[in-house]
């Protein structure tokens, strides 16, 4: 597949040069992709003293989490565009400042333009954030203080999760009951109220949360637009309240709760970091080494196999890639419990997202910003107006079809950083949903373009001057998200974020502690546990376990 580009065309990665020959040797561990959760297990396990290989199909490292040049000199987050909750720990242990990693507080942390012109920006500091909501109504700005406190509190109780296994729910083992006085030695002092709230939000819908204690519309699509990103569902659907709390985790350097950032060389400097790092610390990568299979033999993972036939050694293997595309396509279907397989099959995934990326000959300019607002508050606008349009907007995509208005999360990132586009251009990239992955009619590659001019005619609403400015643009619709960056259905979190896929049934039920029913095979991507986004936390939860396992002895004559 080529990627088409107003103007020109960028080659699928993968075909740009072959497989490199390597070296014929027993590795601790093989990593299969260089996404950003398989480079961080392969810092802290070669940090751990062992001997890592990560093998990247593309030519390039990061998975989704790249900057990538689509039109000469500038540059684009091509596809994971705004950093939100990466770890602490994680930039802390592996010195990705010392690596060049560099982050900016979105501030405002979201702004939605609305159709009467009225731009309403959600401010970091939250007095300010009030002031701006008493505008539209005092009741919701007061309303706003007690629900933020409300929402921080219970986020703090989920935040320990984040870092360690699921429990492992087995009430006939020690384990399984020592799992279990784990978990509930977290919840220490929680009140009987909080925890039906804490169920209130894991299962209850955003707009019925919202219409239960909002009265503007538009004070409701500021939480709309800062929720729901990558999920199935609109903001009635159940289980959509749980991002209040998700997107209140903690995040960045300093370990701020609900923190996003835009990342100084786009977010492909993350990875670039996370590369380094790895690098300095022994790990060997190798990228436009595509992995065909997982050589499994007697239940017990014993390496890689190569497209190009090179069999690659290993007392190890962790995957990064998404669980469908491991176990469906790189094992043996033979090597697995029936059981097991028919729940891999089940996971749902049909991503309802697409990415439009836009180089400008000139800065967007939205209605109602500001003659004095900076060039980062002139960044971040999303673009949907309402819940009720949201609601319309699925309802619409779950049956195959393209919406004719979408919901549009538009960042001009050159005005964050400069560096990503010469003078006189301007990069804008847009985060796209819903849309399906299944069309009911005709193909994405005969429709892409359709779902491009749909983009672009919903930001002229906002943005007249965009529709004229355009230099190149870069669609990607679900099954090219699918194709060049191996996410199964275009999924962006490997398997979509809904109670029944999350904590212990990540990926699924019974192993959801990165293990797998292949000795020796671990999973460290987003499929597991705590999820996508941009964080680290799979990957570094995943090098633990394995770390665990390796200190028991038993994985270490894996590949003999």
């Amino acid at each position: 597949m080529d990627i088409v580009i107003t103007g020109h065309k960028v080659p699928e990665p993968s075909k740009v040069h072959p497989p490199r020959t390597l070296p014929s040797r027993i590795y601790d561990v093989v990593i299969v992709g260089a996404g950003h959760n398989g480079l961080t297990a392969a810092s802290y396990l070669a940090r751990a003293g062992l001997s890592v290989l990560v093998l990247e199909r593309r030519d390039i490292v990061g998975g989704c989490c790249v900057t990538e040049e689509i039109a000469p000199g500038c540059r684009v987050s091509t596809t994971s565009y705004i950093a939100s909750m990466l770890r602490p720990e994680v930039i802390s242990d592996l010195r990705l400042r010392d690596h060049g990693l560099r982050m900016v507080p979105c501030d405002p942390a979201i702004q939605v333009p609305f159709p009467d012109g009225h731009v309403v920006p959600w401010w970091t500091d939250r007095e300010r954030a009030k002031a701006e909501f008493k505008k539209i109504s005092s009741k919701d700005a007061d309303t706003f203080v007690q629900v933020d406190d409300r929402l921080r509190k219970l986020a703090r109780y989920l935040q320990p999760f984040f870092m360690e296994p699921p429990p492992e729910i087995d009430t006939k083992s020690v384990r399984g009951w020592t799992d279990l006085l784990r978990v509930g030695k977290k919840f220490r002092g929680i009140s009987s109220d909080e925890i039906s709230q804490l169920i209130s939000f894991l299962t209850g819908s955003l707009g019925e949360f919202l219409d239960h204690n909002y009265e503007s519309e538009k004070i409701k699509t500021m939480f709309l637009a800062n929720n729901v990103y990558g999920k199935h569902g609109g903001p009635y659907q159940p289980g959509t309240a749980i991002g209040l709390l998700f997107h209140l985790l903690s995040g960045g350097e300093h370990e701020l709760q609900g923190f996003s950032g835009h990342v100084m060389g786009g977010m492909g400097a993350i990875t670039q970091a996370l590369a380094e790092s790895g690098r300095k610390l022994g790990v060997e990568i190798h990228t436009s080494s595509p992995v065909a299979h997982i050589d499994v033999r007697d239940g017990r993972a014993r390496g890689v196999v190569l497209e190009d036939g090179t069999e690659i050694r290993a007392r190890v293997v962790l995957s990064n890639a998404d669980p469908k595309r491991t176990f469906l396509k790189m094992v043996t279907a033979s090597e697995l419990p029936n059981d097991f397989l028919h729940s891999i099959r089940a996971i749902k995934m049909e991503g309802p997202c697409a990415k439009v990326n836009l180089v400008l000959e000139e800065e967007p300019r939205f209605t109602g910003t500001s003659a004095d607002a900076t060039p980062l508050e002139r960044t971040f606008y999303t673009l949907v107006p309402s819940l009720q349009f949201a609601e319309r907007c699925y309802d619409i995509a779950k049956f195959g079809e393209i919406p004719e208005e979408l919901w549009v999360d538009c960042v001009v990132s050159s005005n964050a950083d400069a560096s990503l586009a010469p003078p006189g251009k301007h990069i804008l990239t847009c985060f796209v949903q819903y849309v399906p992955y299944h069309l009911r009619e005709g193909s994405w590659d005969q429709k892409r373009e359709l779902l491009g001019d749909r983009v672009i005619k919903k930001i002229a609403q906002y943005a007249p001057n965009v529709s004229n400015s355009i230099v190149a643009r870069q669609v990607l619709t679900p099954l090219d998200l699918e194709r060049t960056y191996g996410l199964t259905e275009g999924n962006i979190f490997h398997g979509d974020l809904r109670l029944e896929q999350l904590f212990f049934m990540r990926p699924v039920s019974g192993w959801s502690q990165y293990r797998t029913p292949v000795d020796g095979l671990y999973l460290c991507g987003a499929g597991t546990h705590p999820g996508g986004g941009v964080t680290g936390a799979p990957g570094h939860n995943a090098a633990h376990q394995v770390l665990r396992d390796w200190k028991k002895g038993r994985l270490r004559d894996a590949a003999a």
